[in-house]
């Protein structure tokens, strides 16, 4: 079932005392552009270009986002009060009805042929999304989001975060260990076994985070196919998804870490990563913030 959901995938800390928090969030592709304001944060979301029309139609009629809060119309950016009554119900048809409709111009498009990166547009504001989303600095999000000034949606699955966030003991790690989304803790161990290095552990990591554009991740995946698709991912400059795994640093190594970083940002316009305390795993490829540079292109 596709609804709001907010989840730890992987939750760290290193010995510099930094704690990063990987989250797999559903909530309404109607306040994604919410999340996107959020710059610390590192993400990957479920992409309208990547799931089959029918599938994402599917989602739109048995699970259609809707608001958690119908608000009455009034000055300003919120409402304080909700509508009641016939006006509630007849507010909550038309939103049904105005679904119905883009259900029925996505099925012909899809019927005409068109590609889903179009056809899939019209059934967006009825779609949940479900985001992966890695950082350090969660307490500007949480207060935020978390207020009463807030988009009721993004309230109400900030609040599941935000539980699930103040419930969970981090693992600790020791300087050199990575932090490796949707393999700790599933088959991390019997990887190792089977004798995959620590570099090669990170790609398939990297492939499992890139992988919720458009696959779920119950059940274990083929350890290839992901490694494959993160050399695919790197080779074509899509690097946000080497931005969730990271290693732990001691506070030495982060302090010389963070000065080489900022050398960089100043002397090469080489930005710097988002995580405080931590080392990114894309900021060990060469050229990864620049695909002109990895693709021979001209500025």
């Amino acid at each position: 079932m596709t609804t709001y959901d907010a989840k730890i995938v992987l939750d760290s800390i290193g010995p510099n005392g930094a704690r990063l928090t990987t989250f797999e969030i559903t909530s309404p592709r109607f306040i994604h552009s919410e999340w996107l304001t959020h710059r610390t944060l590192s993400r990957n979301s479920a992409s309208s270009r990547a799931i089959p029309t029918q599938k994402l139609i599917d989602r739109v009629v048995h699970f259609p986002a809707t608001p958690v809060f119908w608000g009455r119309n009034q000055a300003g950016m919120q409402a304080s009060a909700e509508l009641e009554g016939e006006a509630l119900e007849h507010a909550q048809g038309l939103w049904n009805i105005a679904r119905n409709n883009a259900v029925v111009t996505a099925l012909a498009l899809n019927e005409l042929g068109l590609h889903k990166q179009i056809a899939n547009r019209v059934i967006e504001p009825w779609m949940f999304i479900t985001v992966l989303a890695s950082a350090t600095e969660w307490s500007n999000l949480f207060a935020l989001r978390r207020d009463k000034a807030a988009q009721p949606e993004f309230r109400h699955v900030a609040e599941m975060a935000w539980a699930a966030y103040s419930a969970s003991e981090p693992q600790k790690l020791q300087n050199n260990q990575w932090h490796l989304p949707l393999v700790t803790g599933r088959d991390e161990s019997q990887l190792r076994e089977t004798g995959y290095s620590d570099k090669e552990l990170c790609a398939i990591s990297v492939g499992r985070c890139a992988a919720v554009s458009y696959l779920n991740h119950d059940g274990l995946r083929d350890p290839s196919a992901d490694i494959d698709r993160a050399s695919r991912l790197a080779k074509n400059g899509h690097m946000s998804p080497f931005e969730h795994v990271a290693r732990a640093l001691t506070r030495d190594e982060w302090e010389l870490y963070a000065i080489e970083a900022m050398t960089a940002w100043v002397n090469e316009r080489v930005p710097p990563g988002n995580l405080w305390g931590w080392e990114q795993f894309r900021k060990t490829l060469a050229n990864e913030h620049d695909f002109s540079l990895l693709n021979g292109d001209d500025p």
